[in-house]
């Protein structure tokens, strides 16, 4: 949910919407566009959603998943995430295997300027998504 901005300059009133959430917001699904240094393959759909209440869940490309996450200000953490044990094509298999691993050795987050949630392990890229409409 985006926030109304209104401004008043010269008694003149201008009004925008707030560029982004400062936090990951709760019951919102997230889209998945880069895990670690790739994009994701194809067509494959990766996504999260944060329920507010210490459950995350989503689509791993293939299989779905979920994980208990624990945020506080800017550090989060996931359990270890299960997910159900459908196959797919063998490059979508090693992207969700290489998400869920990632996800296991997240220790921050933060949004950009533009939007964009990003997951931060403890090594390397972040798990980069966007807010889905």
């Amino acid at each position: 949910m985006k926030a109304l901005l209104a401004l008043g300059i010269g008694g003149l009133l201008l009004a925008g919407c707030a560029a982004h959430p400062t936090q990951p917001e709760s019951d919102q699904e997230y889209r998945v566009e880069w895990v670690g240094p790739r994009p994701l393959v194809g067509h494959s759909h990766v996504s999260m959603t944060f329920d507010g209440e210490g459950r995350a869940f989503g689509n791993a490309g293939c299989n779905h998943w979920f994980a208990n996450y624990q945020m506080e200000g800017d550090k989060l953490t996931f359990s270890q995430p299960g997910s159900t044990r459908r196959m797919c094509a063998p490059a979508v298999m090693e992207q969700e295997q290489r998400f869920l691993a990632l996800l296991g050795s997240v220790q921050r987050w933060d949004i950009t300027e533009k939007g964009e949630l990003r997951l931060w392990p403890e090594t390397g890229r972040a798990i980069r998504m966007w807010p889905v409409d």
